[in-house]
């Protein structure tokens, strides 16, 4: 084999033009960092429990709270790599950007106002950074709308 077939067995990927879409490329990206994020925070969390971390145990809103950004932000992770991996395939050209567009600040918004919202917070009420949350849901729903309509649009030729 000379280097150039080595370098193409290798990286099988740049031969696919839907590749060098930067738009999903960005997405799968923020999908690891999110996995890298929420997935250690999950074991954070399991850590100040077993520790019994007063400012984790003191507040069962804190804990909801906390629990739900780290299973939002593993989740949407995960919906950032199979969105990134199926748009090509699956999503007309004109929709795709903007679902990865809407998709990403969603997979940012809600869990990070889940976060926010047990910091500062009073037993019973999240702070105010949990408004981010419904700004993020509603983002998640016009991106998944729009993606089940540009799935739709696609040419079966």
């Amino acid at each position: 084999m000379q280097t150039g077939e080595n370098d193409k067995a290798a990286h099988p990927q740049r031969d696919d033009p839907h590749w060098h879409d930067p738009r999903l490329r960005r997405l799968v990206a923020l999908g690891f960092w999110l996995l890298a994020v929420f997935v250690p925070i999950g074991l954070a969390l399991e850590a100040l429990h077993a520790f019994k971390v007063d400012v984790y145990l003191g507040s069962r809103m804190r804990q909801h709270l906390w629990t739900l950004a780290h299973a939002h932000g593993s989740a949407l992770g995960f919906a950032c790599l199979v969105y990134g991996a199926a748009a090509a395939r699956f999503v007309a050209p004109p929709a795709r950007g903007a679902v990865a567009r809407w998709l990403g600040f969603s997979a940012v918004l809600m869990p990070l106002g889940f976060f926010l919202g047990g910091i500062g917070n009073r037993e019973g009420d999240p702070s105010l950074a949990i408004l981010l949350v419904p700004v993020g849901g509603l983002l998640l729903l016009v991106a998944l709308l729009r993606a089940g309509v540009g799935c739709c649009k696609v040419d079966d030729r």
